[in-house]
């Protein structure tokens, strides 16, 4: 049988025993696969990797099993978490490979809705080939309170898209040396929009939904030398909404936000690209993964061609300021506990077709965000966009939450008080001291487990 009926220990880090006793274990070796019809099928949200995704899978897994068809189930981003854990709850699912959050993981492993893939990563994975810090955020748990890989650790995902933020900037309008730091880049933009009757000096993430807000207020945080919680004593309480958390809202929310287009405190990831291939923002922040679309001329007013819209368009790291964090992004794949043995099987198949060097550097020419160093370091993966060196660089600077079994909750609460906070109906401190409190309440009620990834 393919997963164990008991619920085995698991190999681990030893510092989590109702972790480990919760995740039914993959084998270590690839069982007999069938030679039937079968549609492997993932969920992820709806937005482009998805559809990359499923378009190259279709194109080259296929090549090697032509009985084999793929297919990403998309859903809103906002109903993207609810749509998995739902169906978790049923134990049925209508998915194998779930593409999970790095913070999901740990929802998901102490419910036992993923399979322990720790023994079929040894015998399969060239762990080696992979950013030790990526290889954590996207499959390990619970989470080392550095955030760091630790190999004795158990692992329940592998990297399907890395991420992080880059910095969109007209070079038509504030010139191609982008801003070095934080508050040059509030100037610049602030002159800009000065200058440029129309435009918005600012254009970034502020909707009260997914990680948005959330995500936003924690780089400002962390750029600002601000920490969200200490994760070795778990307190969020006094640490959030210390002198630099209160520094870094107050620069959100009085600085940054009347740079903003009127109307964009609902903002994500789709409004900000419109505003940026509409002429309508100076600087902009977003998701490397999903800038894309930015350089397509039917997509964009900046111009007829990529050249011409490259012409005004720069894409850079993020600033500095009292440190140089970015965001983590992207997500792992993992395999439902739930799904069909015929499908685990295909499940951990793929997986181990998708992680080959090859592969991930054909991923990369796809529109894909390798985690393999050597993927990272293609041509194939540097000249597929002008925005993947910079993911190349920030790597080495990426900050990820907190990654505790409690996450869906605490993201909540965070992106309702900073959104609010954005939109005037709270003032920043109080929506800061209430961040720090409704969290630390829900993380003293729970299960006293999961780690850092800070």
């Amino acid at each position: 049988m393919l997963v164990a009926t008991t619920m085995a220990a698991c190999g681990g880090g030893g510092e989590d025993d109702g972790a480990k006793a919760s995740a039914p274990k993959a084998p270590a070796t690839i069982p007999e696969l069938t030679k039937d019809p079968l549609t492997l099928s993932f969920i992820w949200f709806d937005w482009p990797p998805a559809h990359a995704l499923e378009d190259f899978a279709n194109a080259e897994y296929t090549k090697e099993r032509s009985n084999v068809t793929i297919k990403v189930k998309t859903v809103p981003n906002a109903n993207w978490h609810d749509a998995m854990f739902t169906q978790f709850a049923a134990h049925k699912t209508d998915f194998d490979i779930p593409i999970l959050d790095s913070q999901h993981i740990g929802e998901a492993v102490t419910n036992g809705n993923i399979l322990d893939i720790t023994d079929f990563v040894k015998k399969n994975i060239d762990v080696k080939a992979y950013n030790p810090y990526l290889l954590a955020a996207y499959g390990q748990y619970p989470q080392a309170e550095t955030g760091q890989r630790d190999e004795n650790a158990s692992l329940y995902g592998l990297p399907l898209l890395g991420d992080t933020w880059t910095m969109i900037y007209r070079k038509d309008l504030i010139g191609d040396k982008p801003p070095q730091t934080w508050d040059e880049m509030i100037s610049v933009a602030e002159k800009c929009q000065a200058d440029n009757p129309g435009v918005s000096g600012l254009a970034f993430h502020q909707a009260n939904g997914s990680d948005a807000a959330a995500v936003t207020y924690n780089t400002v945080n962390g750029v600002y030398g601000g920490n969200l919680w200490d994760a070795k004593t778990r307190k969020i309480d006094g640490i959030v909404n210390d002198a630099a958390g209160q520094e870094a809202m107050d620069v959100l929310v009085n600085k940054m936000k009347p740079l903003t287009a009127k109307g964009s405190g609902n903002w994500f990831i789709d409004e900000v690209n419109a505003a940026v291939a509409q002429g309508k923002a100076c600087i902009a922040f977003n998701w490397i993964a999903a800038s894309g679309g930015l350089l397509d001329p039917k997509q964009s007013t900046l111009g007829t061609t990529r050249e011409q819209i490259l012409d005004k368009l720069g894409f850079a790291p993020l600033p500095t300021q009292k440190t140089n964090l970015v965001p983590l992004g992207g997500m792992g794949m993992h395999v439902s506990a739930y799904s069909p043995q015929a499908n685990q099987a295909e499940a951990l198949n793929f997986m181990k077709w998708f992680e080959q060097a090859d592969i991930q550097k054909k991923w990369a020419a796809a529109g894909g965000v390798p985690a393999r160093t050597d993927a990272l370091e293609s041509p194939e993966f540097l000249n597929a966009g002008p925005f993947n060196k910079v993911y190349a660089d920030s790597v080495p600077r990426m900050r990820d939450m907190w990654n505790v079994p409690e996450y869906a909750r605490l993201i909540d609460i965070e992106n309702t008080n900073v959104n609010a906070a954005l939109n005037g109906a709270k003032k920043p401190k109080d929506a800061l001291d209430d961040i720090a409190k409704e969290q630390q309440g829900v993380l003293d009620a729970g299960s006293g487990k999961g780690g850092g990834g800070l």
